[in-house]
């Protein structure tokens, strides 16, 4: 090498080493599996993270100081004191703020280099493909079977990929889902690994089961893990198995997924060509004898100035946490209102996800209980999805 050039050479060096950017990355820069060229993809790629909840939260934290070009978060929730054990991007002082809100404020503070867009609502089947098509990867950060199967199902039909996390208690699972291979096919999706959705009965929120509040911190970190790792390049994606994380023993696990023929979103004969009603779709279960409303007809219902009464049949804790009002009784104790139910009254009962509610109205009904009764399809957790916040 000539004089000139090692001198040219050391020039920019210096210059690039004086550089923001160069200074803030020099950690992972270093790295032989992203350098300088991964850092560039790291910059031109853009992440949707759905719900900025205790998943959501770590990965938004290490995507944007990875250096993402552009990540969007959607989530229509506020911020809660019972959210901070866990979703450590917000503060006491964010309580009673949207989650997108704080959260743009915390990551442009982080990292102004990474552009953030909020949407500040719930991801439904109106709105999915318009924003899940402009970005490059999905991070599911949701804690519902709805949504999930919407994401699954709109990232195939987009030919998107997407990175799949879920916890429960002390356990945590983690998968890349629809990845593109390098013939031309797709990996394994979430249909693959469950075709159709459990009861709602058997899958039960943190609220129900609980969460130690580092899980989904481990798990959100390997999801924005596995983004940084798609993004650059990098082998050994979890395409086509599923980590499962237990923190008691600290033991690890894949489980490899094979495609289904009968997928129906992706196998041979696909039969879902568009979204579909996901809400109905994981909420089908047949409740004999107990009619049912859907969150937006009781809003209807309520804004119109109509007169119904709302029973919460779920525990004190679960009330006191998110309710839509009304009175409040637990299930063993539901025949107490049997009484103040007359026959031109009309009640509209909900739980988490509307078994509990349904079995209240069975109960009521077994010991002749009059009036109009309602169990609100899909629970406390649909109406929180489909309704709009008001604040």
């Amino acid at each position: 090498m000539n004089n000139d050039r090692f001198i040219r050479i050391t020039c920019i060096f210096l210059i690039l080493k004086k550089m923001p950017s160069y200074q803030r990355y020099i950690r992972q820069l270093s790295l032989p599996e992203i350098g300088r060229k991964g850092q560039e993809k790291l910059g031109n790629v853009s992440v949707l993270v759905v719900g900025a909840g205790g998943l959501g939260c770590p990965a938004l934290l290490y995507l944007a100081a990875a250096g993402i070009g552009r990540i969007g978060i959607i989530d229509g929730d506020v911020v809660e004191l019972s959210n901070l054990h866990r979703q450590v991007l917000y503060t006491e002082d964010d309580a009673g703020k949207l989650k997108t809100e704080a959260a743009v404020l915390k990551l442009s503070k982080l990292n102004s280099l990474t552009g953030v867009t909020a949407y500040p609502y719930w991801l439904n089947r109106d709105n999915a493909m318009e924003i899940i098509g402009e970005y490059d990867i999905i991070i599911d950060g949701t804690d519902n079977l709805p949504t999930r199967y919407l994401i699954n199902d709109a990232c195939v039909l987009l030919g998107k990929p997407f990175v799949y996390g879920s916890i429960y208690r002390f356990e945590g699972q983690v998968s890349l889902f629809n990845n593109g291979n390098s013939d031309g096919t797709r990996g394994p999706n979430y249909r693959d690994l469950f075709p159709e959705p459990p009861p709602a009965a058997l899958v039960p929120g943190c609220q129900e089961a609980g969460v130690i509040g580092v899980l989904p911190g481990i798990i959100g970190t390997m999801q924005a893990t596995e983004a940084i790792k798609w993004a650059t390049g990098m082998n050994g994606l979890l395409n086509g198995a599923l980590l499962i994380f237990d923190a008691i023993e600290y033991e690890a696990r894949k489980v490899i997924i094979q495609p289904r023929e009968d997928n129906p979103v992706s196998g041979r004969n696909p039969s879902i060509a568009r979204l579909i009603d996901y809400e109905h779709f994981c909420n089908s279960q047949p409740q004999h004898g107990v009619s049912e409303i859907t969150p937006e007809e009781l809003k209807t219902w309520i804004d119109s100035g109509q007169e119904q009464i709302l029973i919460d049949v779920r525990t004190a804790e679960e009330h006191e946490f998110f309710n839509i009002g009304g009175i409040h009784v637990e299930p063993h104790d539901i025949e107490s209102i049997a009484n103040t139910l007359h026959r031109e009254t009309r009640a509209i009962f909900y739980c988490r996800t509307g078994r509990r509610s349904a079995e209240a109205i069975k109960r009521l009904k077994e010991i002749g209980t009059g009036g109009e009764m309602y169990n609100l399809r899909g629970g406390i957790e649909a109406w929180r999805r489909n309704i709009p916040l008001i604040r």
